[in-house]
């Protein structure tokens, strides 16, 4: 798809100046026409035409595994990336003085659910990220050799993008697991879970890759599939699911044995024709583009006398970009924002603009504009 074909597909770039996609992002167009002729059909018919709607929902998790190049069968649909982080930590047969370690810049989800397993004698060991050498001391615990790491791909609040393919050779190596919060990395550049080295990623779809709230993908390693116990049961998760009379049923083959239940048929409708946007553009095209406006932000947050709280942000560029303002009351000033229309975050102290591929330059440039107005 050529550049002069973004516009279309995100009229909300005609309306406000979005910046928030490591939030919540706006849906493209040929999300809101797939929805639409889903919610016809339903109202015209029922659910007569299901096995067509079952279609839509394999088509999605084939595109989702093409989004971080994952073998067929690898990838479950879940609610949520704190649904697919639960999956992994009840799922692990846990022993009293096992370690996981995380980092001091995680997202409260990849936090609060490795801590609830204090009880199970689980201890979490945080380190930090040093701008230098990011990963520097997280080597240094792996070589501690604990039960699990889990990190995310690229920080929430910062926007460090982490070598994640560095971290999980360290694991693979020291016969570390290896778990990837990947919601702010999926859909902003190529990916391959086979070179990250990693055991388990997962990511909800309402951000980079442009779908609703409700529906996300989580990735487990074939190789260690029978090694995680599954937590939640029901009709949807079985070999044979349309048996409803088979009395001796047994788990799905393949990663579709941690979806319990009923699909988020509305969601799959959505984030199905989101992702195939994604992929038809390409991720490498993608990539380039939020890099390009990283570099743009970066130049115009400078003339403002504006700091990154990202230092290395330019050596590792991502969508996120979050600054301060000195003698500023960044809370006052983000509220302020809003009201005017430039949609952001405040994170980690700062005020967090994330543009995405399709995010035009003259976005970046009027944003800009009004911090220096409203300030």
């Amino acid at each position: 798809m050529e550049n002069s074909l973004w516009h279309d597909e995100f009229p909300v770039n005609n309306e406000c100046l979005y910046l928030n996609h490591a939030a919540v992002a706006p849906w493209p167009v040929c999300a809101q026409q797939a929805v639409s002729e889903f919610a016809s059909e339903n109202v015209a018919l029922g659910a007569s035409l299901y096995p067509q709607w079952q279609q839509i929902e394999n088509s999605l998790r084939r595109r989702l595994e093409a989004l971080i190049q994952a073998s067929k069968g690898s990838v479950a649909l879940v609610k949520n990336t704190s649904e697919a982080l639960s999956f992994v930590a009840n799922g692990i047969n846990w022993q009293s003085g096992d370690v996981v370690v995380i980092t001091d810049q995680e997202f409260p989800s990849n936090r609060i659910v490795w801590e609830a397993l204090a009880q199970s004698g689980v201890t979490v060991v945080s380190v930090a990220l040093p701008w230098e050498d990011p990963e520097v001391e997280l080597l240094q615990a792996i070589a501690q050799k604990p039960r699990l790491v889990s990190i995310s791909a690229v920080q929430y609040a910062s926007g460090l993008a982490l070598d994640v393919a560095r971290i999980g050779q360290a694991c693979r190596q020291h016969g570390v697991l290896f778990c990837v919060d990947a919601i702010q990395a999926i859909g902003t550049m190529p990916i391959a879970v086979d070179d990250w080295r990693c055991d388990f990623a997962m990511a909800d779809g309402h951000k980079w890759m442009l779908g609703p709230e409700g529906l996300g993908l989580f990735y487990i390693r074939p190789e260690i599939m029978e090694q995680l116990q599954v937590s939640e049961y029901g009709w949807h998760m079985v070999k044979n699911a349309g048996d409803y009379d088979q009395k001796h049923w047994q788990l799905a083959d393949d990663a579709r044995r941690f979806e319990c239940g009923s699909p988020n048929m509305l969601g799959a409708v959505a984030l199905n024709a989101s992702a195939g946007l994604l992929l038809d553009i390409g991720l490498e095209t993608i990539r380039d583009a939020i890099h390009e406006r990283c570099f743009a932000l970066i130049e115009l947050l400078h003339a403002i006398d504006a700091q990154l709280l990202n230092p290395v942000l330019q050596q590792r560029p991502t969508g996120v970009v979050t600054f301060h303002l000195w003698q500023t009351d960044l809370h006052k000033l983000y509220r302020t924002l809003m009201k005017n229309g430039v949609i952001c975050a405040y994170r980690g102290g700062g005020i967090r603009f994330s543009p995405h591929f399709h995010t035009p330059f003259s976005v970046l440039e009027e944003a800009c504009e009004a911090l220096m107005e409203l300030r």
